[in-house]
């Protein structure tokens, strides 16, 4: 068993290593074969609810230790999460004076919690990891309230927003799965262990077939805005680096948690942004698109910018 739950984390460790190469795999296979992927547009929250369970399968009480031991760092860096990357996302959308499909798609990702790819970023970069797991576990627990109510702010001159209905829908997809995971982990300890070293396969894919799902219900109109979408998905996850970075370093805070900040607020759970996309404005297609990509480029921009931040030692 011990040799197969090793093998299972080596193989994690590798798909996560080059997920941004398996979702563009994905994607180019479902740009192309777009009947092969068309089922997965009805599935996007399952796959998503199922990363989430995977995510309340590894939480431990731990996680949340660094709100009792710095309660300041974390409050700073849900604050960084859920100001700094809204703000920038309407910004951009003002500035660069995008379609209303566009811009109610970037305020989306810009609104969500961290993701948790920015757990193992901010490991390989030497970051502050107890840190980055409690801010993307405070983040993503906030985020059926706060989540809709920053789209609400900043997306309603371009759309209706309901955030009670947004509310319910990111209850059912996040906080109940991940709940849910951390009851079966709390209930079962050990006997799950393995089907825990599996989950971030599992979760590699689901995020793959999130992605694959825009892309195929969407291809028709890609060639047209995908440049566009792709220059301001790209600013907007720059702009959270850097802005998160010099946040922390405003504040006083070490090089560690500096470098924790930087890809915490750079790196959103753009999982959510498309299944709130493809739940809430389904007659927005397009809508979906920024999350979709964002979950491709902070994937290849992740390994960047921890190189980056480690030669800053």
């Amino acid at each position: 068993m011990s040799r197969l739950l090793h093998t299972l984390e080596k193989i994690a460790s590798l798909l996560t290593k080059y997920i941004g190469l398996i979702i563009i795999c994905f994607s180019v296979l479902a740009f192309f074969w777009r009947d092969g992927f068309a089922w997965t547009t009805n599935y996007t929250s399952v796959f998503l609810g199922v990363a989430m369970f995977g995510m309340g399968l590894t939480l431990t009480a731990s996680d949340f230790r660094e709100v009792v031991r710095q309660p300041r760092d974390v409050i700073i860096g849900i604050l960084s999460q859920f100001l700094i990357m809204p703000i920038v996302a309407y910004l951009l959308c003002l500035v660069m004076h995008l379609p209303p499909e566009i811009a109610v798609g970037v305020i989306l990702v810009g609104c969500c919690p961290g993701g948790t790819a920015s757990n193992v970023m901010t490991f390989l970069a030497r970051g502050d990891l107890p840190l980055s797991v409690t801010i993307t576990s405070c983040t993503t627990l906030l985020a059926p309230v706060v989540t809709p109510f920053l789209i609400w702010v900043f997306a309603k001159q371009w759309v209706d927003i309901s955030p009670v209905a947004m509310f319910v829908s990111i209850v059912e997809i996040v906080l109940l799965p991940i709940a849910l995971g951390v009851v079966v982990h709390t209930v079962l300890g050990k006997k799950v262990e393995g089907f825990a070293a599996a989950m971030p396969l599992i979760s590699v894919v689901a995020i793959a077939l999130i992605v694959a799902a825009v892309v195929a219900a969407t291809a028709n109109k890609l060639l047209a805005v995908g440049p566009l979408v792709f220059l301001v998905v790209v600013l907007h996850n720059g702009f959270g680096y850097l802005f998160g970075y010099w946040t922390a370093k405003l504040l006083g805070l070490n090089l560690a948690k500096r470098k924790c900040l930087a890809i915490e607020v750079g790196m959103q759970n753009s999982g959510l942004g498309v299944a709130l996309a493809t739940t809430h404005f389904a007659a927005m297609p397009m809508a979906a698109v920024p999350s979709a990509v964002f979950s491709f480029w902070h994937n290849v921009s992740g390994p960047v910018s921890y190189t980056h931040l480690r030669a800053h030692e």
